[in-house]
């Protein structure tokens, strides 16, 4: 498919090239390879075949070039039609159009409808405190996107600044946005490659690549074909943003701007993905409130119709309903609430980029995390020398020093692991020559000398040390022959040790004649097998215990790493980390999305993984239900962190990392994450005590009324007195942020759940009516109250009993059993106060209130401490009912006849 499309392109036939047309790349930033404005190159060429799977030469024959590259006119052309080689980046929305997006949200499009009603009203102290409100969290929120936006903004200092080509014989500097495919780059030792595309010839030409595929070693570059689909095992290919760390390369371009790999990542960076899982609790709760504020205005509406007919006074006595059950502090208290959960998290050492990750956090049931870098240390170590048959070895140490101390060329990660892991050479050691290393024979060799004692020490991949040697040195210093019983014994070991996914060096010596000056390869046999050299990326010495913290916790910790698996099961084994199942990349492969989707549930390792596979993974737990939070610190780590509920990255990640990430954690130890869930869960916590309080407070309020309408000849609350019984209540409830958390509520991941939601609202609604009927039957049977002095004594009743049971709501334990923040005591004794005092004084004259009896004064009391108690009772019930068959959705269904009816009047 891709060869067939590349054949297709009709372009000038090369012809007249100078063989000396080269491309020369410099410098380590590009900010003019991404543009915004000029991404105009299309990401269709990509396809599920990888480009390095085909021969070069058909390659070469499909992109019509050859060795010495393209002529000027051959690349203007491609030019023009691939467009420059940019990374393409969609264009910001405007701040216009993100907050058009969140007002149409229910929850703030119910509280825009009520200020614009309570304005209509002559309200205009709900109207302006509404709009405040909205508008203080929705430029909040903006704020936090605009700060995620800085994203793709990292992938500007990834990639190359310049490139210079030999074009029609001459030397050109270019900018790296005008390579083509086709194009023939030399790459040296330092350079960042500017796009993806074949090796040509290799000369010892090493690139890391652990921002793409998280392996900590460099990886090996030549030619040949290559069968693998996975990016960690294309030793034949070169990709956009990976830097070679040693020889140079030539470099055949085969994709470029969008269509590489780099540009794939970029652009899932920006990619939409669907809505976290704070975002839909807050959707579906602006869903619940809707219905529950259609159902009533329609049955006031229809029930005043019935007995009075319509009238002015009972179209706003509607109005005021309405605007009664919209929490209007909700967006308010969230935000706070989300604010002080951040301030706490930053003590903790976790910057929290969006407010909302922190709800998502503490909603988190599966961690995917990648290896290096939180399991481990992301460093290489020496952490074992032995001989032959497994036993320690001190001299494996000492020559493995030798070698590293003195070979020449470039120093790899392996060098620096034994220059830190062993004490220097004795100072009498000298060197006279070396062979470095190369890639035909994966080894390098010294020839060191100690006064007139000469000898050769060798070290490389102990496959390819084992064979040039015909003796063997055990512990003891002796030397035997190496038979074929010894050879099988050196093998196993090396087997074994890969298993356990150790990378190993082979170390061997030659005695050389006391008059020798230099060392080739052809000296490199004959010699003395001394043993290997072990090294890994060690475990982290706290991942046991914050694994098993985060376990204990309710969650499950997948791990999605590029390495191979011996590696990835040797760390299962050594952290203890409950594991099971195990995914390579090439059976991703083979899954379709709803397979994968059966599969994810089950399988909790997936090795060898690419960073589209990485994403994929993500979104087939998010679509089984699951919140995924996705921790990682490389590029390759970015389209998973961006795809998941709550992205994570560590403050040693990579600019791309860390800027698509929602959290970032300032030590990359999961017990920094632990303590950032127990934060997360302590702050939804308190947000959904005032979704409880508020929705179950406001409907059972609300419903009284309606019912009270039924029945009285008045109206039970006048419309302004409504609006000031829900105002006190909701700032009564500002403390709420500042409170503590049940430790039942910090154990298990919490996540949004309206039909508890609904069900906690349908017992505890219509508890405080029920107690408010009786209220009622209490003033006109027993007090005989007039009309003002009804509504005077039934608010006084409504805000009591309102405010006081937020201390029972507020935990799940006896409300005597759980102290509450002095912050919420304060807020709740305070807006009960003004309350009386409007209600009870002279102040409240302007809203119709008059002074009351003592004796109606003390039924209330009476009255107040029942419903508490009762209240306390029925809490265990309602927090645990979840009525999951019932829809809000049919109420409102069950209501057309009404609306027919109110038609036809």
């Amino acid at each position: 498919m891709w060869l067939a499309h590349l054949a297709a392109a009709r372009y000038v036939n090369p012809r007249g090239f100078d063989d000396g047309q080269i491309f020369q790349v410099h410098g380590l930033s590009l900010p003019a390879m991404i543009d915004v404005e000029h991404s105009a190159r299309k990401t269709d060429r990509r396809c599920s075949v990888p480009f390095w799977t085909h021969p070069i030469d058909a390659a070469f024959e499909a992109l019509v070039s050859r060795a010495t590259g393209l002529r000027s006119d051959q690349a203007a052309a491609r030019l023009a039609e691939d467009g420059p080689n940019l990374v393409g980046v969609r264009v910001r929305k405007s701040i216009v159009a993100k907050a058009l997006r969140r007002i149409a949200e229910p929850l703030t499009a119910i509280l825009l409808l009520s200020a614009a009603v309570s304005g209509f009203a002559g309200d205009w102290q709900s109207f302006l405190i509404i709009i405040l409100i909205v508008s203080f969290s929705i430029a909040l929120d903006l704020y936090q996107e605009r700060e995620a936006e800085t994203a793709i903004e990292a992938l500007k200092r990834s990639v190359a600044v310049t490139a210079t080509a030999l074009r029609d014989g001459q030397p050109v500097e270019l900018p790296v946005k005008d390579i083509v495919r086709g194009d023939v780059v030399q790459l040296r030792a330092g350079d960042l490659v500017p796009a993806d595309g074949f090796v040509i010839s290799s000369r010892n030409a090493m690139t890391n690549e652990a921002s793409l595929t998280g392996e900590p070693y460099p990886c090996e570059k030549k030619t040949g074909e290559c069968a693998s689909s996975l990016i960690a095992e294309a030793h034949n290919a070169l990709f956009a943003g990976t830097s070679v760390v040693s020889g140079d390369a030539l470099m055949l371009v085969a994709e470029t701007g969008a269509a590489t790999t780099f540009g794939a990542i970029a652009a899932s960076v920006q990619a939409r993905e669907p809505m976290t899982a704070f975002e839909r609790g807050v959707h579906r709760l602006g869903m619940l409130i809707l219905r529950l504020t259609a159902f009533l205005v329609l049955f006031v509406l229809l029930s005043q119709l019935v007995r009075h007919g319509l009238s002015l006074e009972s179209f706003m006595f509607a109005v005021a309903l309405a605007v009664g059950l919209t929490p209007e502090l909700l967006p308010m208290i969230m935000t706070v609430t989300l604010a002080r959960g951040a301030i706490r998290m930053a003590k903790r050492k976790v910057v929290v980029k969006r407010l909302s990750a922190i709800h998502d956090l503490g909603a988190m049931n599966v961690l995917c995390t990648d290896k290096t870098g939180t399991l481990t240390e992301a460093k290489i170590a020496l952490v074992e020398s032995i001989d032959f048959d497994g036993a320690p070895s001190d001299s494996v140490a000492k020559l493995i020093r030798l070698n590293s101390q003195f070979a020449s060329g470039a120093r790899s990660n392996l060098d620096d692991a034994v220059i830190a892991a062993v004490a220097p050479a004795e100072a009498d050691w000298t060197l006279i020559d070396d062979a470095p290393f190369d890639f035909n024979r994966r080894r390098s060799s010294v020839l060191v000398a100690r006064g007139d004692y000469r000898e050769i020490v060798t070290k490389g991949a102990a496959e390819m040390v084992l064979p040039l040697c015909d003796t063997v040195e055990g512990s003891d210093g002796t030397v035997v022959q190496l038979d074929s019983e010894r050879r099988a014994t050196i093998q196993a070991l090396m087997e074994s040790k890969g298993r356990e996914g150790l990378r190993l060096l082979g170390v061997a010596r030659r005695a050389m004649p006391a008059d020798r000056s230099t060392v080739c390869p052809d000296d490199e046999a004959g010699m003395t097998f001394v043993g290997c050299a072990s090294f890994l990326d060690p475990p982290k010495s706290s991942a046991t215990g914050a694994v098993a913290k985060l376990v204990n916790a309710g969650i499950v910790v997948k791990i999605i790493s590029g390495d191979a698996a011996p590696v990835v099961l040797n760390l299962v084994k050594t952290l203890r980390i409950p594991a099971k199942g195990l995914l390579t990349g090439d059976d991703l492969n083979t899954l379709s999305d709803a397979a994968l989707m059966e599969k994810v549930a089950t399988v909790d390792l997936f090795v060898r993984v690419s960073p589209d596979q990485k994403g994929r993974i993500v979104r087939a737990l998010r679509n089984r239900g699951y919140t995924v939070g996705f921790l990682g610190d490389g590029i390759n780590d970015a389209t998973a962190i961006h795809a998941a509920d709550v992205g994570l990255s560590v403050e040693g990640g990579t600019d791309v990392a860390r800027d698509a990430a929602d959290i970032i954690l300032l030590q990359p130890d999961l017990n920094v994450l632990a303590d950032g869930v127990a934060e997360g869960r302590r702050t939804y916590a308190n947000i959904m005590k005032y979704v409880r309080m508020g929705t179950s407070s406001n409907f059972g309020n609300m419903l009284s009324m309606a019912l009270a309408s039924l029945i009285l000849p008045f109206l039970p609350l006048m419309p302004l007195q409504i609006l000031i019984n829900n105002l006190l209540y909701d700032l009564s409830e500002i403390g709420i942020p500042f409170d503590t958390a049940d430790e039942q509520s910090l154990s298990r991941p919490q996540t949004w759940d309206i039909s508890s939601v609904l069900g906690f609202t349908l017992i505890m609604g219509p508890l405080s009516s029920l107690f408010d009927l009786g209220t009622f039957l209490m003033l006109s049977s027993i007090f005989k109250a007039t009309a003002d002095v009804f509504r005077t004594a039934w608010f006084v009743e409504s805000i009591t009993t309102q405010i006081l049971v937020i201390f029972v709501i507020r935990t799940a334990r006896p409300f005597w059993t759980s102290r509450p923040n002095a912050v919420l005591v304060a807020s709740s004794l305070g807006a009960l106060a003004v309350a009386l005092l409007v209600a009870l004084t002279p102040l409240g004259h302007f809203a119709g209130f008059v002074p009351l009896q003592g004796a109606i004064l003390a039924a209330i009391a009476v009255t107040t401490v029942a419903y508490l108690a009762v209240a306390e009772m029925l809490k265990p019930l309602a927090l645990r009912w979840s009525p999951k068959g019932l829809q809000l959705s049919s109420l409102s269904e069950n209501l057309s006849g009404a609306r027919h009816y109110l038609r036809f009047r």
